[in-house]
């Protein structure tokens, strides 16, 4: 029988919901005809040994292991490039995403109905009394309003984890998206070069089985940042954008450090610039951390005071620069303020390049 639907399950700390989705979707779709890719970021509780054990049992399932590389858009990129089946489907792999709805999805696509199927949460007759977060409700709501005017493409769930499409207009469209966040659906949907004819299934959103959230409270900026990347990204490029809105909030604590240090505090500038620096430097850190480099987020005490080391350590160059710089301005006269802004400006692209490469990235 023909491969005809590859179903994409990207995971972080999914071990437990894996063997029983598997006997889900077997239920769904029966026994032949599909396969499923485990696209997993370098779980730390081994579903990825989980997914390989599955593999050994059902030639049906796959696995990638990505190391350094996160993200749930990235995920399912190179689940597109990694199948030959000629439809492709993107669920969570929680349980929150019902696999009963995979054949009449497959159906609408195959019939020509639609080139984009998806489960909605917000469609006529759908529900999500399993969420029980109605903060991420409300949140959604906004973030399908602005999606949809962006896009063109009138859905009550843009921004859903859960649809499927042919796989070759997929692949066609990978070398335009963008990769970035968890919101693919809002990538395939703003990079066509087309208006795709979209049917919604409505989806009972389930609570989750087991495991954590890979979303949290910074959903909405990674929400921005698609946006962004979308508009303005072959521009200026996305994450160096956001290191630089974090870097201006670092700017407003530098200065408060510095208004309260100098000259009250002391008399010395040098000693106020040096505490103001590593203060905002901290500063960014948490928040880079947070937002910049969701998808790479340091966990747990030792690896998070090791990252805080690492760029504490890899922007070293750039804070003395920033020092010696500011001092030397104000030496000759110039303010202190503006001093103090020429030693930022100094110090920025060193940090970012950096940091980059060697706290969040890879050697």
């Amino acid at each position: 029988m023909s491969l005809d639907l590859a179903i994409i399950l990207p995971t972080l700390n999914e071990r437990g919901n894996l063997a029983p989705l598997v006997e889900r979707i077997e239920g769904a779709l029966g026994a032949e005809g599909w396969e499923v890719l485990i696209v997993d970021d370098d779980s730390r509780d081994g579903t990825a040994d989980e997914g390989r054990k599955l593999a050994q049992r059902d030639c049906r399932v796959r696995v990638i292991q990505r190391i350094g590389r996160r993200g749930l858009s990235s995920a399912a990129i190179e689940g597109f490039c990694a199948t030959a089946a000629d439809y492709v489907a993107v669920m969570d792999a929680d349980h929150q995403h019902d696999p009963a709805l995979l054949p009449r999805m497959l159906a609408s696509l195959k019939s020509g109905e639609a080139d984009i199927a998806v489960a909605s949460r917000f469609a006529e007759g759908a529900s999500t009394e399993g969420w029980a977060e109605p903060q991420r409700e409300r949140l959604s709501g906004f973030a399908n309003r602005v999606a949809s005017f962006l896009t063109g493409v009138e859905l009550s769930d843009p921004m859903s984890g859960y649809f499927m499409l042919p796989t070759a207009k997929a692949r066609a469209m990978v070398p335009r998206l963008s990769g970035i966040g968890f919101k693919i659906l809002l990538d395939l949907l703003a990079t066509s070069k087309e208006t795709l004819a979209v049917k919604e299934f409505p989806l009972n959103f389930a609570k989750r089985r087991a495991g954590e959230s890979k979303l949290d409270r910074a959903i909405l900026f990674d929400f921005l940042a698609g946006l962004y990347d979308k508009t303005l990204g072959r521009v200026i490029p996305t994450r160096f954008a956001l290191f630089g809105t974090v870097g201006a909030l670092g700017v407003v604590i530098h200065y408060a450090v510095l208004l309260a240090l100098f000259p009250n505090m002391t008399a010395i500038f040098w000693k106020a610039q040096l505490a103001a620096v590593l203060t905002a430097m901290s500063f960014n850190f948490w928040l880079n951390n947070w937002l910049t480099y969701r998808d790479r987020r340091l966990r747990g005490w030792g690896e998070y005071l090791r990252g805080w080391a690492g760029f504490v350590a890899t922007c070293a160059v750039g804070g003395f620069a920033n020092v010696a710089v500011a001092t030397l301005l104000e030496s000759e006269g110039v303010h202190y303020v503006l001093a103090a802004f020429a030693g930022i400006l100094i110090g920025s692209v060193w940090n970012y390049a950096l940091s980059s490469r060697f706290v969040w990235g890879r050697f």
